[in-house]
């Protein structure tokens, strides 16, 4: 054998002897697993993305919301990463509509982020579509209470870690009612004595001022509706569809005769408004003297008026009234690649401290009630008036009933044919054929 062919074998035998090294017991005392004490979740693994241990990896996670939570969830992501050194971020947030915009385009494509911010208004729309990860492997003993936990559940399963308590009221200009002598809003006032107390206080306000607004949306109607003890207008999935006519007659009726009275704004004028505007939004303009408000929203409302807010829950009837529960959670997509780290994550969005004081309220009361007494001390009145509509409003809630899967149309006919009745451009009794005959088809098409 020549020189040159003894050396290229003494190479090969070189290389063949490194490799039986490596292979034999050169790894780390721990079997190659990666400790991460940052992050500890009771979560079952269900997909590591095809990852190996170590291995980096990129959630990517969308919301929406003001630029302060954007802020605070951008402040928590980094927290995270600082803890779990394999982990880092993709955001997207954007506002409500925007969102709502864009993730059907991203669940046409199977394309939705590792982990999606979802509202209770449209959870269900999207677990019957087979595009939300069943996350009842987290364990949240301790954190939320089972009777949330059961509330939120769909067909027995969790599809959402809920991030907030939240409550429906009535936020109402303190202000300018002790002004002109009206009697401020009670607790647990029925319907008949918010109808009241809005044509007493009609005669003790100036023109161009009103004491509460119009409604023209389902939802407003409902929790009249399921106050009176009957069952919502949507249950079972959809699959049954309940308007009940004497209710839905008794109650705009009771509006067409406050559009009569001036109690409410005339329809131009309602049609205008723009929550939220210092100059647009019914109540801060001065023009309205109460509008709905949730626990997270209120604090807006406080900004533009300070000190001039006060908040009481919706009215009641024999059954109870509005509702006080968790509307907004995190949930994974079935899509993702990255199941078992987005569990993780969502567990520990809920439970880790320097998380809950980096988000403070951006999501209304958080669910974690340790989380919330770490921030109570530090509380401003327009947080504090978040949770006092919470609070006010527990004893008498309902469930929260949003829209069946199936129904965005549905609600969106509702408030373009009553809208249509408060322009005068046709009969109540016109506008409730067409929204119970577009119901009850959408109704027999789900159950079928």
């Amino acid at each position: 054998m020549n020189k040159n062919g003894s050396r290229s074998l003494g190479l090969l035998m070189l290389a063949l002897l490194l490799v039986l090294t490596a292979c034999s017991g050169g790894g780390s005392s721990n079997g190659g697993k990666q400790n991460n004490e940052g992050t500890k979740s009771t979560a079952k693994p269900d997909d590591a993305g095809g990852k190996e241990a170590g291995a980096k990896t990129t959630l990517s996670i969308m919301w929406w919301g003001p630029d302060a939570r954007h802020e605070a969830t951008k402040k928590a992501l980094d927290i995270y990463s600082q803890q779990n050194t394999n982990v880092s971020f993709k955001p997207e947030f954007m506002a409500w509509d925007a969102f709502w915009q864009k993730l059907p385009t991203l669940a046409a494509s199977k394309s939705i982020t590792d982990v999606l911010q979802m509202d209770a208004a449209y959870i269900q729309e999207y677990v019957s579509r087979g595009q939300l990860v069943d996350l009842s492997d987290i364990d949240l003993s301790g954190i939320v209470d089972p009777s949330v936990i059961s509330n939120l559940q769909i067909d027995g399963k969790l599809y959402g870690i809920p991030l907030s308590q939240n409550a429906q009221g009535l936020a109402y200009n303190k202000a300018e009612l002790e002004q002109y002598g009206i009697t401020l809003p009670h607790k647990d006032w029925t319907y008949d004595e918010f109808f009241q107390w809005a044509r007493d206080a009609r005669a003790k306000l100036p023109d161009g001022k009103y004491p509460i607004g119009d409604t023209t949306t389902w939802d407003s109607f409902n929790y009249y509706q399921t106050s009176m003890g009957k069952p919502p207008v949507m249950s079972d999935g959809g699959k049954t569809f309940t308007l009940d006519k004497d209710l839905f007659m008794t109650f705009y009726q009771t509006y067409e005769e406050f559009r009569k009275a001036k109690i409410v704004p005339p329809a131009e004028k309602a049609a205008s408004f723009l929550e939220n505007d210092p100059q647009a939004d019914p109540m801060a303009s001065g023009v309205v003297m109460t509008r709905g408000a949730t626990t997270g929203s209120v604090s807006a409302l406080e900004q533009l008026m300070p000190g001039k807010v006060g908040v009481v829950n919706l009215p009641v009837g024999p059954a109870g009234g509005g509702w006080a529960q968790s509307t907004i959670f995190l949930s994974v997509s079935a899509n993702s690649k990255n199941k078992d780290e987005a569990k993780k994550f969502l567990r520990w969005f809920v439970t880790d401290k320097d998380a809950g004081n980096a988000l403070g309220l951006t999501r209304g009361i958080p669910i974690n009630p340790d989380i919330y007494k770490e921030l109570e001390p530090t509380l401003e009145t327009k947080d504090k008036l978040g949770k006092e509509i919470y609070d006010l409003s527990l004893d008498k809630a309902l469930p929260f009933y949003p829209p069946a899967a199936g129904f965005s149309e549905w609600v969106d006919t509702y408030k373009k044919e009553m809208e249509a009745v408060t322009f005068g451009q046709q009969s109540i009794e016109d506008a409730y054929k067409k929204i119970d005959k577009m119901g009850k088809e959408l109704a027999a098409k789900v159950a079928g």
